[in-house]
């Protein structure tokens, strides 16, 4: 009998972004979103996950928000920046996933929505209490953050195949 090894994904929607004439991808984060990223940090910290390895989306406020979060945490994982990752589908999403190598035991993913909700929502095959109604009332507010388990590989992450272990935003 083999143990299956349990992996944590986490979810981490970019600051609050300013709403200005640049080019969408290059829009920093505003007042609330420079706030509220170290409190998501926190929040990270204490619930026990420490990522290996996070995957951030190339935009400016992504790439900001993930420089906000890094120091709350105790230990610094290694980071990849994927323009993949950028205004994808929950299909573009898992293709991500499904290439992370199996040393990876805790992933952190720093997006957008609607694809971190939606993402979110068709991964969570099971879920704790409350939480799915939480995800879903909450539409996935900037600087949420959704942590989902799989047993297995990433290779294996697909439609249904996680539990919803955490649901988590700064204005809830």
């Amino acid at each position: 009998m083999t143990t299956e090894t349990t992996r944590r994904l986490v979810l981490l929607r970019h600051g609050k972004a300013e709403w200005n004439d640049d080019a969408d991808h290059e829009r920093p984060l505003a007042e609330r979103g420079r706030k509220d990223a170290p409190v998501a940090g926190r929040w990270l910290a204490g619930s026990g996950v420490t990522p290996d390895l996070a995957l951030c989306s190339t935009a400016v406020r992504c790439r900001e928000t993930w420089k906000l979060v890094v120091p709350e945490l105790p230990e610094r994982p290694r980071t990849a920046y994927d323009e993949r990752i950028y205004d994808a589908s929950p299909g573009e999403l898992m293709a991500v996933l499904n290439e992370v190598s199996d040393e990876v035991e805790n992933l952190v993913v720093v997006g957008h929505n609607p694809g971190m909700h939606a993402l979110a929502d068709a991964l969570a095959g099971e879920a704790d209490g409350d939480l799915p109604a939480r995800l879903n009332r909450s539409g996935f507010p900037t600087s949420a953050i959704a942590v989902l388990t799989f047993a297995g590989t990433w290779k294996n992450v697909e439609v249904g195949t996680g539990r919803l272990a955490a649901f988590w935003a700064p204005h809830a």
